[in-house]
């Protein structure tokens, strides 16, 4: 009886610790740098910035300071993948930390948390498949949130398809809203990339493959993602166990291959308020280098 309870003891604080660094996991900001031989021969490198779910909620002091002080980093575009947002009030927050990388140019997407209200979870739900929107959610006041952006002259490229001059190479982009509550709209502008740009860029929120895979038939070159968290909690020397769409959880974070595309999803910076808990997957911004084809790439 005596060692079942020395076992329960060490068992409950095991829990109790891994809990605690999981909570603290959350502010262990972290920036990767990856290398992607992409560009045409003999071109200079184009570096881009991937930000990902801040879910910014008022009083994140020291999230807001870390995303801030990216904009050192003096990148040639910053290319942000939805849910800035993680509360009702949190507008101002994200603007805030957006402020100085807002200097630079810039393009967008929104995810579900930008719409919709956060609300608790039980995160067993996540292994019976994505979760669901449910009507009970109230809509947040996004529409600020999306102006402050686009006032800055950061593209908003909710369903859209543009031409984006970038440290003087042009940039094919497509952007879809997010596919994670059915707000995409690939249809609308299926078909060819600009054969003249440098570079094929497709950006949305959540990876599911019908837009991954609309994206790489019409070529794009890159496609950014956000949405998975990373896995949020990782089992070390396994990886993710979930993604909350349809990609395969070893594709849920970091460099990987779509067909003829590369794919980076970014494990993102924030989480939810009702779930403040990562492990083994500390929050993230991604410097990615453009390099020319013909150079190795790198990730990290």
């Amino acid at each position: 009886m005596v060692s079942t309870r020395k076992a329960l003891a060490a068992f409950t604080a095991t829990g109790l610790g891994a809990l605690a660094y999981a909570h603290l996991e959350t502010r262990r900001f972290t920036l990767r740098r990856i290398e992607i031989p992409i560009l045409p021969p003999g071109q200079n490198s184009l570096r881009l910035l991937h930000i990902s779910d801040l879910h910014m909620i008022p009083g994140q002091g020291a999230k807001l300071r870390w995303v801030q002080s990216l904009a050192a980093l003096s990148p040639d575009a910053v290319v942000a993948t939805g849910d800035f947002l993680s509360h009702v009030d949190g507008v101002s927050s994200a603007l805030e930390a957006l402020d100085p990388l807002m200097e630079l140019p810039g393009a967008f997407v929104l995810g579900s948390n930008d719409y919709y209200a956060p609300k608790p979870i039980n995160p067993v739900k996540y292994f019976a498949g994505p979760s669901q929107i449910t009507p009970a959610r109230p809509m947040l006041d996004w529409e600020p949130l999306a102006a402050g952006m686009s006032d800055h002259g950061w593209l908003d490229l909710t369903n859209t398809h543009v031409n984006w001059t970038v440290g003087g190479r042009l940039i094919s982009v497509k952007g879809v809203d997010d596919p994670h509550i059915a707000r995409d709209d690939y249809e609308g502008i299926r078909g060819s990339f600009n054969s003249e740009a440098d570079l094929s860029l497709g950006v949305v929120h959540a990876p599911y493959l019908r837009v991954l895979d609309a994206m790489a038939a019409d070529n794009a070159q890159l496609i950014l993602a956000g949405h998975t968290h990373g896995g949020q909690l990782r089992v070390p020397g396994y990886g993710a166990l979930v993604t909350n769409c349809d990609l395969d959880p070893k594709r849920a974070r970091g460099l990987s291959q779509h067909r003829n595309s590369a794919l980076h999803v970014s494990a993102g910076l924030g989480c939810s308020r009702y779930a403040p808990f990562r492990f083994a997957c500390p929050p993230e911004a991604t410097l990615i280098t453009l390099k020319p084809r013909g150079s190795p790439p790198e990730w990290s």
